[in-house]
């Protein structure tokens, strides 16, 4: 059977003049952000605030280079995925509008019997790879769609585990911290709690990926806490910011942050953990440090390969 590769991810402005489009994207797709109001008062209220924020959240991007990594890591790893499978991958990006035409073409025009879709997102949630089923579902033809078969989640995979653990142990030795004095700080990104209440899995599976993760450091105290709310209602908790603020005492010296649901560095890491949470961590005495994403590193790529086609 003739297949081919979907890759799905957030997305991300290749530069400070994609951050409105992206911020628009964002906001108005109403499977991430859900609110009583009909569709065309969604729609021109949170534009209008997408307007609004562009100018301060482009400055942001300015603080970590000027664009998000996001897009340019799924596309390295769409080459090189598509040269060691000899099949043909194409790279959705949910939240970059500019690439949207292009990628529905090629998957109308792709002649596999079978799309393997595969999410950059390792727990299921509704709001991030929930929303790329509605998209594909609202702009596919069904003959296209009848072909995808998602790759749901991988929260506790051996190999995506295998890949933060050993980032871990990494960090952990080179900058010779001694595993029972270190915190490790598990962040997620968070969702509204009416989410679960719903039955959204994300939060039972952020638990599957923590403890598999934790499991390896027995002898550090390891936190897991969500990251990233806006707009109002109860979310998920503890956040990472009140966590931070609140931290265990006792012999503990360094403290990791570990972005857990993040297999890409973007604003929620590169601003929000560096800019943000870093330094209250550091205003209470203890050394602070960010674990990498996985990014578009090798090890990352091959667990991709056996995450897809398990031996």
């Amino acid at each position: 059977m003739k297949k081919a590769l979907l890759l799905v991810n957030f997305g991300g402005p290749r530069s400070t003049e994609e951050v409105a489009s992206f911020l628009r994207e964002l906001l108005l797709d109403e499977e991430l952000l859900r609110t009583p109001l009909p569709s065309f008062l969604h729609r021109f209220l949170f534009t209008r605030i997408a307007n609004y924020r562009a100018r301060k959240v482009a400055k942001d991007y300015e603080e970590i280079g000027g664009h998000s990594p996001i897009y340019f890591d799924t596309e390295a790893i769409a080459l090189f995925l598509a040269e060691h499978l000899q099949q043909e991958v194409i790279s959705f990006h949910r939240y970059l509008p500019e690439t949207h035409a292009e990628t529905l073409e090629r998957i109308e025009h792709c002649t596999a019997e079978e799309i393997v879709v595969f999410p950059f997102f390792p727990q299921f949630c509704s709001g991030t790879t929930g929303s790329a089923v509605t998209f594909f579902s609202k702009h596919l033809s069904s003959e296209q769609l009848a072909k995808l078969r998602w790759i749901h989640s991988y929260a506790d995979h051996p190999a995506f585990i295998r890949c933060y653990k050993e980032r871990i142990a990494a960090l952990l030795a080179k900058e010779k911290l001694l595993e029972e004095e270190s915190i490790l700080l598990f962040s997620a990104h968070g969702v509204p709690r009416s989410f679960i209440l719903k039955g959204d899995p994300y939060e039972k599976q952020c638990h599957a990926s923590f403890n598999a993760c934790k499991h390896f450091f027995p002898k550090a105290t390891s936190l897991l806490a969500y990251q990233s709310k806006f707009g109002p209602g109860r979310w998920l908790t503890p956040s990472t910011q009140e966590l931070c603020q609140n931290l265990p005492k006792g012999n503990k010296k360094a403290l990791l942050f570990v972005p857990i649901s993040f297999t890409s560095d973007h604003i929620e890491t590169l601003f929000e953990v560096e800019k943000l949470y870093l330094p209250i961590v550091k205003e209470q005495g203890l050394a602070a440090f960010r674990c990498p994403s996985l990014n578009c590193s090798s090890d990352w790529m091959e667990a991709i390969i056996e995450i897809l086609y398990p031996k």
